[in-house]
């Protein structure tokens, strides 16, 4: 039997197969998602990887996860079923975001895709999560934040309200994404262009990023704040947005941070994260995990 790990973000599930690292692919969460598409999605990516044969322990680590415990162990005893494991373990993609950059279970993590969210661990286990709202109501600093503020400046810029902006030279018209069933993906691909615009200079795109960095400082000086003492906190950023950002973005988040604030290299991903889960004891995170046996 196999031990199998899976990252569910909002641009896309990724699934790992731990004894011999096979991946897989499926589509990703977006907030009309219902059990059984997430479901399918889990079972593409198992299908992409090639996994026939039935699993020991599943770790997910999801941002669709139910914050009602029955849901979520629905959706657990669902998965058991798709993927024919004895053991399933459930939590908040947070929480694999965190398992993997920061191995010693101690300090805040900031991971930051479509989505961002935070989560403080502290020495005594407690932890604080910190927004991981959505795009409507939160995921501050994000790439779907980053882009829609790039997409509006384009706009303003062709009406004649906003200033001039190497980002207007697009093909792109933002008006034509409001039908699409990816819409909230479709935003935050707009990201890079941002990035892209600030590294040539560009000043319009420049604040964007600025803005956004500072977004992401408040969130982690947050977490910081929450987490008990005086000394030097490990804050560790996770996600494709500060993969792909460079110093754009990690110029002026580091700048802005709190002196407690101690920025390391994140140990691993969300879905290193996840094999933790799925190969060794929950640790810190316990609490936060939904386990259904079969």
């Amino acid at each position: 039997m196999i031990r199998l790990a899976v990252d569910g973000g909002q641009s896309a599930l990724r699934l790992r197969v731990v004894d011999d690292g096979r991946t897989g692919t499926g589509p990703g969460y977006t907030h009309s998602s219902s059990v059984q598409g997430m479901l399918d999605a889990i079972r593409t990516a198992a299908d992409d990887a090639g996994v026939t044969e039935p699993a020991e322990v599943v770790a997910l680590g999801l941002t669709g996860f139910p914050p009602d415990p029955p849901a979520a162990r629905l959706l657990a005893a669902g998965i058991a079923k798709a993927l024919a494991a004895k053991e399933v373990r459930l939590t908040q993609d947070m929480v694999t975001a965190h398992a993997g950059a920061l191995p010693g279970g101690y300090g805040v993590v900031v991971a930051a895709g479509t989505g961002l969210v935070c989560l403080a661990v502290d020495r005594d286990g407690s932890w604080h999560k910190i927004d991981g709202h959505g795009y409507l109501f939160g995921d501050a600093g994000s790439a779907f934040a980053i882009g829609r503020a790039g997409l509006v400046a384009v706009q303003r810029a062709r009406d004649g309200r906003g200033p001039e902006t190497l980002l207007a030279e697009t093909s792109l018209d933002p008006v034509s994404l409001y039908p699409s069933p990816t819409l909230v993906d479709d935003v935050a691909r707009f990201a890079p262009a941002v990035l892209r615009c600030a590294a040539e200079g560009d000043a319009v795109a420049r604040d964007i990023v600025v803005r956004a960095a500072g977004d992401v400082a408040e969130t982690i000086a947050t977490g910081v704040r929450l987490t008990a003492g005086t000394g030097q906190v490990p804050v560790a950023c996770i996600g494709g947005l500060f993969r792909g950002s460079g110093e754009q973005l990690l110029g002026p988040l580091r700048d802005a941070l709190p002196p407690r604030a101690d920025l390391v290299a994140a140990a691993g991903s969300c879905l290193d994260g996840a094999e933790r889960l799925a190969t060794g004891p929950p640790g810190p995170y316990a609490g936060l995990i939904v386990t259904y046996r079969s």
